[in-house]
């Protein structure tokens, strides 16, 4: 199987999309079948803009062209679930308890209506996640983009798996559809950055810049932004244990080693693992997976952003960070060869 996270498109392929439409694209790229078919599980808006529509791909399943998409994602899911298995039997991350690790319950959330677990991964869609968890739940008339980014965060009304005895958290880990999704590391540790770091949230901007500037500057009261080297710095001399959320590897946030996911979803396929999510769970066709951002008027973090950042560190702290993500590296199957990973899907 055709593996987007770790090989991508082919670069003819890529160009293909940017000059050809439709039928035409089909029939001017040779490769495999099963390559031109995944094109209908790796959509990716914000790289391939409007050059071939789900519509487009729809009338194809129609005629033939493409086997069926839904086969496709199972099989690509299944591709996924191997070989974080594989790793994790090869690490010896795999564990025998009674009883889930707070810290990890902390971060499950259940919503009991379609027996749905959610494990949250700062930075990779859990606000819209968040949302939609909370409009599955509630009987009410509303969109998504009536939900505010503060009151979604702070609201009591979805609950954490943490708040519940040791019995009925096994009793709904063992019964309830299971779901996290995953990034690129470095590409998340960037929008980590810029989201915490960059902005005026007093907690990142003050408490914790302050304690970055504390460490690495001869002047302490230096007001300047904490830069992106002195971030990476900050973080990789920290056990990763105590790392905050928003840059914490993802694996020990969710253990999937230990909690077996239903669907491993992932930012790069976000729009379609979603949807595929919802389906799966019965939520009402109407709902659909949202696509809000907190800063609206920002650019999201992409390859070339992510890069524009990574280059600016030396080649010890790329080292540093590879190290500190490795475990997630290899669990999810992203590539350590990011100056490749990020051009060709940008």
């Amino acid at each position: 199987m055709f593996s987007r996270t770790k090989d991508t498109f082919p670069k003819c392929f890529r160009k293909s999309l940017q000059t050809l439409s439709g039928k035409q694209c089909c029939e001017n790229i040779q490769g495999p079948a099963t390559v031109i078919a995944n094109l209908a599980v790796y959509e990716r808006e914000s790289t391939i803009k409007n050059q071939l529509t789900l519509e487009a791909l729809d009338s194809f399943l129609v005629a033939g062209v493409f086997p069926d998409p839904t086969e496709d994602w199972l099989a690509i899911q299944n591709d996924r679930k191997s070989t974080l298995a594989s790793v994790c039997l090869k690490n010896g991350l795999l564990k025998l308890r009674s009883k889930s690790d707070s810290h990890v319950a902390s971060q499950l959330f259940v919503e009991h209506k379609h027996k749905f677990i959610y494990c949250e991964v700062p930075k990779v869609g859990c606000s819209n996640w968040k949302r939609t968890i909370f409009l599955l739940q509630a009987n009410l008339n509303a969109e998504a983009s009536e939900i505010e980014h503060d009151h979604i965060h702070q609201t009591s009304l979805i609950k954490k798996l943490v708040a519940y005895p040791p019995a009925m958290q096994k009793e709904f880990l063992n019964n309830y559809t299971k779901v996290m999704f995953t990034r690129h590391p470095l590409e998340r540790l960037v929008s980590a950055y810029r989201d915490k770091l960059l902005h005026s949230e007093p907690f990142y901007s003050v408490t914790v810049a302050n304690e970055i500037r504390a460490m690495f500057r001869k002047d302490k009261n230096s007001s300047e932004k904490v830069s992106f080297q002195e971030f990476v710095n900050f973080i990789v001399a920290k056990p990763p244990n105590s790392l905050d959320i928003h840059w914490k590897p993802m694996f020990l946030l969710c253990d999937p080693c230990n909690i077996h996911y239903d669907i491993l979803g992932k930012y790069e396929t976000l729009r379609l693992d979603s949807e595929h999510v919802l389906k799966v769970i019965g939520a009402p066709k109407s709902l659909h997976f949202p696509n809000l951002k907190r800063y609206g008027s920002e650019k999201r973090t992409n390859g070339d952003i992510t890069l524009e950042y990574l280059r600016q560190l030396n080649s010890e702290q790329i080292e540093k960070i590879k190290k500190l993500y490795q475990m997630d590296f290899f669990l999810f199957n992203y590539t350590m060869d990011y100056e490749d990973y990020f051009s060709l899907n940008d």
